[in-house]
């Protein structure tokens, strides 16, 4: 791909993953994200990406090598006996940091809140939150440090916070774009870590199969 077409491909992901943000995933069409991205071709999304399916996988996968990047720098400081809280902040704080590295306005916590929303949309997220072996080696250890909690009830919870997570950062995503926040995602990071951990160690009082589904506890 040239210069130009990869220069084009940038602009339409750009254009797509704001409107996705702040209208939806159904709510936007092809076409419209062309125009939104400067266009006068309506056929662009079709010409870049091949089709919708694949332009929301562009979308997902477009940041996850520096999200990788920065989740194999803090994994490779592990020791062996890391506990839950350092295990976590290896799945939260890359993705954070990354969130942090990004110019004001940015739409990436919103689009992937959005995401979330969309029942058709969850194999991609979570197919996408576990292709990589460093990242399923750390959810591995961090299932095994919870220690006694039942399946069922380990994967109700990290449902729970792939959701927290995702809508948390969303929401402080456009506070600091409206200038209610001054950006502080280090702080945030952390806050989430310690709720995290908070959740998965809290004593099961009342055991049953209420959600079943498997989810990471932190995506991508």
């Amino acid at each position: 791909m040239g210069q130009h077409g990869a220069k084009a491909r940038e602009t339409l992901l750009d254009a797509a993953e704001e409107l996705f943000a702040r209208y939806g995933i159904d709510a936007v069409s092809n076409r419209r994200i062309a125009e939104h991205a400067g266009t006068a071709n309506h056929s662009a999304v079709a010409y870049h990406f091949g089709g919708r399916d694949e332009l929301l996988e562009a979308l997902v996968t477009r940041h996850l090598e520096d999200t990788h990047r920065r989740r194999a720098v803090l994994t490779d400081q592990l020791g062996d006996d890391a506990g839950l809280h350092d295990l976590l902040a290896c799945l939260i704080l890359p993705w954070v940091d990354h969130l942090a590295s990004l110019p004001v306005p940015s739409w990436r916590a919103r689009f992937l809140h959005q995401m979330r929303a969309v029942p058709s949309m969850k194999a991609l997220l979570n197919r996408t939150a576990t292709a990589n072996r460093g990242t399923e080696d750390l959810l591995r250890r961090t299932a095994a440090a919870v220690g006694e909690l039942p399946t069922t009830v380990l994967h109700g919870r990290s449902w729970i916070l792939g959701n927290m997570t995702t809508a948390t950062c969303a929401e402080y995503e456009a506070r600091v774009q409206d200038g209610a926040e001054t950006a502080n995602w280090t702080g945030v990071g952390y806050f989430l870590i310690d709720s995290c951990a908070g959740m998965l160690s809290a004593p099961v009082t009342h055991p049953g199969n209420f959600i079943t589904q498997p989810s990471p506890v932190y995506l991508l």
